[in-house]
Parts: C-alpha cells; sequence; structure tokens
C-alpha cells in the first residue's frame, strides 16, 4: 500500500500498526498548525486549519473504513463510533443529571471504538475486503510496503 492509498482510498485493509501510523501523522497534520494559528491568532489561519481539519477528517474516515475491513466489518460501524458519543454526550448535557448514563454509554462506545480499531487483530487470512495485510508482508499491498 502506498500513502497516498492509506490516507485517501476506502477500500482494502490495513494492519495495527499502519492505524496507529497513520493516526499519528494525521494528529500532527492537525494539531501542529493548529497551535500555530492558536498563538498567532490570525484569520487566514484559522481558515487553512479549518480546511486542514476536512482534509484530515476525510483522511481519518478512509483509515477507520480500512481498519474495520480488517476486521471484516462494514464500514458503516464508523457512524456509531464517530457519531454516538457526540450524539450521547448532547442528549446527556441536555438531560441535566438524568443526563448521566447518556454520558456513561457514550464513552463504552468510545472504549470500544478503540479496542476494535487500535487493538483487536484483524481477520486472518483473506476475508470479502481483500487479503490479510499481516501474510502479504514484503509483496505490493503488504504490510512492510509504504512507499
Amino acid at each position: 500500500m502506498d500513502w497516498r492509498a492509506l490516507f485517501l482510498s476506502f477500500s482494502g485493509r490495513i494492519n495495527r500498526a499502519k492505524y496507529w501510523l497513520a493516526a499519528v501523522i494525521l494528529m500532527a497534520a492537525f494539531a501542529v498548525p493548529f497551535m500555530i494559528a492558536a498563538t498567532t491568532m490570525s484569520t487566514v489561519l484559522w481558515i487553512l486549519v479549518a480546511l486542514i481539519f476536512v482534509a484530515v477528517s476525510i483522511s481519518g474516515i478512509a483509515v477507520g473504513v480500512k481498519r474495520l475491513h480488517d476486521r471484516d466489518k462494514s464500514a458503516w460501524w464508523l457512524a456509531l463510533f464517530y457519531l454516538g458519543p457526540a450524539v450521547l454526550g448532547a442528549i446527556g448535557d441536555a438531560a441535566g443529571g438524568a443526563g448521566i448514563i447518556f454520558h456513561v454509554i457514550s464513552i463504552g462506545i468510545s472504549i470500544w471504538a478503540f479496542i476494535e480499531l487500535g487493538i483487536l487483530r484483524g481477520t486472518a487470512g483473506p476475508n470479502r475486503f481483500g487479503p490479510d495485510p499481516l501474510t502479504t508482508a514484503g509483496q505490493p499491498g503488504g504490510a512492510h510496503s509504504l512507499s
């Protein structure tokens, strides 16, 4: 897999190592410009940060899709993992003191997403989304091909 496929493709599979590498790169790609804009308070830089946020978000979705594919799961799980905690948190805030259950469920979904995407091994062998990225190491598209 090449860099373009890692960050822009919504098909195929990636292992945990590529997922975490992409996560670190995407976080840095957003955090550095954000910190610069926050220190300078430049409107132009904040517009640039907003554009970077959109690009990083799209890339993050692509990376998450491929990671779920490695787990032999549909990309629709990202809707629950990304939107579920935000929606439940907002409901919990609106509900006041009784909304604590929504916050607890929100945290539970976030933990589940972390484990599902970042910790659990992908499906051994090929699945409906492609070959196992760990068994194709050294081959084009394999686990160690990021050039």
